[in-house]
């Protein structure tokens, strides 16, 4: 069944991805009347999120926040559909990056980095960092059921020079390129809800208490990791700008969870400055009658 599905989709999804964006944002423009207005997909989680993160907003406001969301999740849709294809010129002119010397400046030290970040603006163009970035860079991925769209997806995302690895060996792999001594940046998106038996941490996030990931604190501490937050803005439709943002160079000398604080207050900043751009689909607050005692 996995090879049939394979065969009657890849040949769609590929020649959608090699039609110019201006069609594809046409074809975005259309499902987005379809799912908001015909389908109603997640507007109410959208809309709940939306009231729970901000909760001194009108109706009208957070409506109108929800509306823009869902107009870039489907160019979002469109522009992980054109990864497939985008070429090297067109991704560097797309998807600029503001301070790649700051992240260049460790890696000529020799040192290796941790870069965070949140399911904000594309995520997904960041498939282009290598083409800036002075260092090998490996990139975690979920594995796809279907072995053959899983091939293509991975060769995909590695055409520009990512490293890819399975999400379950990101500690082995680490692990075992610093054995080696073999310099590297590490990208790991920090903003997912945990599962709350696997969770060690409790925080605010919009002012409500919510399970927070720690792997990526874990893994700079271990390994004096640098620690650099990336985050994109969109500056118009199908241009991004992307912004790193030292957290710090010295993990070892934080407390602990004090790390994780930062990232995700800087999180909160940034989201602020574009909230229609975060990934309010997902049910971020889901936990938030499941706080432990000792973090109430």
């Amino acid at each position: 069944m996995n090879i049939i599905i394979y065969i009657i989709a890849y040949p769609i999804i590929w020649l959608l991805s090699r039609l110019p964006m201006r069609i594809l944002y046409i074809k975005s423009d259309f499902l987005y009347l379809i799912m908001y207005y015909v389908v109603g997909y997640r507007k109410k989680v959208v809309f709940d999120n939306l009231k729970l993160a901000f909760p001194t907003k009108t109706d009208k406001e957070l409506k109108e926040i929800s509306k823009k969301f869902f107009k870039h999740f489907l160019d979002l849709i469109m522009e992980s559909v054109k990864a497939f294809t985008i070429s090297k010129k067109e991704i560097s002119k797309r998807y600029k990056y503001k301070n790649a010397d700051l992240v260049n400046k460790y890696a000529n030290e020799g040192r290796s980095i941790a870069l965070v970040g949140a399911h904000q603006a594309n995520w997904e163009w960041s498939i282009g960092m290598s083409l800036v970035l002075e260092m090998d860079l490996y990139g975690a991925y979920t594995k796809l059921q279907n072995k053959y769209f899983e091939k293509w997806v991975r060769k995909s995302r590695e055409k520009f020079g990512i490293n890819g690895y399975k999400t379950s060996d990101t500690v082995r792999a680490i692990q075992k390129n610093v054995s080696e001594k073999k310099q590297g940046a590490y990208i790991l998106l920090s903003d997912q809800s945990p599962q709350v038996h696997k969770t060690y941490y409790w925080r605010d996030f919009f002012e409500i208490k919510v399970p927070v990931h720690t792997g990526a604190e874990m893994l700079s501490k271990k390994f004096d990791f640098v620690v650099i937050n990336y985050v994109a803005k969109k500056v118009k439709r199908g241009y991004y700008e992307v912004e790193f943002q030292l957290l710090t160079d010295s993990p070892k000398d934080f407390e602990d969870y004090k790390i994780t604080d930062k990232f995700t207050l800087l999180t909160e900043e940034n989201i602020k400055k574009q909230p229609e751009l975060y990934l309010w689909s997902h049910k971020r607050f889901k936990h938030r009658d499941k706080v432990p005692k000792e973090f109430q």
